[in-house]
């Protein structure tokens, strides 16, 4: 027999409340926010290991995803950000040696900011942590149940993106 997990008790509340209640899309659907949420509280609590606020690793992310270095105006469109709040956020990651601002090698007008060893190890650290609970969930499907999961979801996001018009990050 299967193993029960929160949800189907929940399903089994709601069917008698709702007939025509579809239990797999329920079942999906809350399945996939009480995941959301508990990776969303594994990230937080990682933050919290390395001391950083959720502005910082933003940044520092961003930052990682250019290869390490960005110039500020590229970091505050990736971030939405008005340039001057960029500006803020990098001179509290400069203090606290995560970032070093530098001369660009292509334009002398432009300032580069760079990740130092030490910002990239403690962005590393703490993406590290939820890496490994992502790992540690979807570890109990094998390769090829990973593959079909994956493409699953990729063609209800494709529904999702183009019918919702969201702006997905």
């Amino acid at each position: 027999m299967q193993q029960r997990d929160w949800t189907d008790g929940h399903v089994e509340r709601w069917k008698p409340v709702l007939p025509d209640l579809d239990p797999d899309v329920e079942g999906a659907v809350t399945r996939m926010k009480k995941l959301s949420v508990h990776l969303r509280r594994v990230r937080e609590q990682s933050l919290v290991d390395f001391d950083l606020d959720r502005q910082e690793f933003d940044t520092l992310h961003k930052l990682a995803g250019r290869g390490g270095k960005a110039a500020p105006s590229e970091l505050a469109a990736d971030l939405d950000l008005a340039p001057a709040s960029v500006t803020g956020r990098l001179d509290a990651l400069e203090r606290r040696g995560f970032v070093r601002r530098k001369p660009s090698t292509t334009d002398r007008r432009r300032v580069d900011v760079e990740l130092t060893d030490e910002g990239r190890a403690t962005w590393l650290g703490a993406m590290d942590i939820l890496g490994h609970e992502e790992y540690r969930l979807l570890g109990v499907l094998d390769k090829d149940e990973r593959a079909l999961f994956n493409d699953m979801l990729r063609r209800v996001m494709v529904v999702a993106e183009h019918k919702g018009g969201a702006d997905w990050d």
